[in-house]
């Protein structure tokens, strides 16, 4: 007779236990839905993030890159891009989402007077797997910059790191992907030439 008992409660004690747990959720009657994303556009890149240039300041041929400075995929990129800097402007722009220093690093290329050459420093120690750049000092201005810059990355539904959106030299269409290229794949996606071998 305990056996039958134990028997009928336990499927009853599971039904309860997850009821208690469905209240977690959002309040009943809401959908813990994740809204659409924004279609991403290069108009709203432009007038709403804030990075640095390399490249052709003059360029027809924009490329824009959401990076964490955290990511050694990015640093990738960064080694892979150098050789199309004279056909394109690219315009990197710092988000945090890999941990606290990757906002505060973002910071820190946003506020030097070089940005460019600091970047350098910052991959190359990235990629001896060192950590990069220390933070600098009086960035919270910056920070604030590169919380923005994070929120118009999500907004656009990009959840990998570095995410590059670009108009296609070739063909004119808008063209964006998550993850790093080597340089030719990049020049081929960019639809500019590839470097000389």
């Amino acid at each position: 007779m305990t056996f039958r008992l134990l028997r009928n409660l336990f499927p009853a004690a599971l039904i309860a236990a997850s009821l208690a747990l469905a209240g977690c959720n959002d309040a009943p009657g809401t959908a813990s839905v994740k809204a659409a994303p924004t279609p991403v556009s290069i108009a709203a890149i432009a007038a709403e993030a804030k990075g640095f240039t390399v490249g052709t300041p003059m360029s027809a041929r924009t490329v824009y890159v959401f990076f964490d400075p955290q990511c050694p995929h990015c640093a990738v990129l960064w080694q892979a891009a150098k050789p199309l800097k004279s056909q394109a402007k690219f315009v990197w722009i710092p988000v945090g989402i890999i941990n606290p220093s990757s906002t505060a690093q973002g910071a820190t290329l946003l506020a030097a007077k070089d940005p460019v050459a600091l970047m350098d420093e910052h991959e190359a120690s990235m990629l001896g797997k060192r950590g990069g750049i220390s933070a600098g000092s009086d960035i919270d201005a910056q920070k604030a910059v590169v919380a923005k810059n994070t929120e118009l990355m999500t907004r656009f539904g990009f959840t990998s790191i570095p995410s590059i959106v670009a108009t296609h030299a070739q063909s004119g269409a808008l063209v964006s992907r998550e993850g790093g290229l080597p340089t030719a794949e990049l020049a081929a996606f960019l639809g500019l030439q590839p470097p000389a071998q």
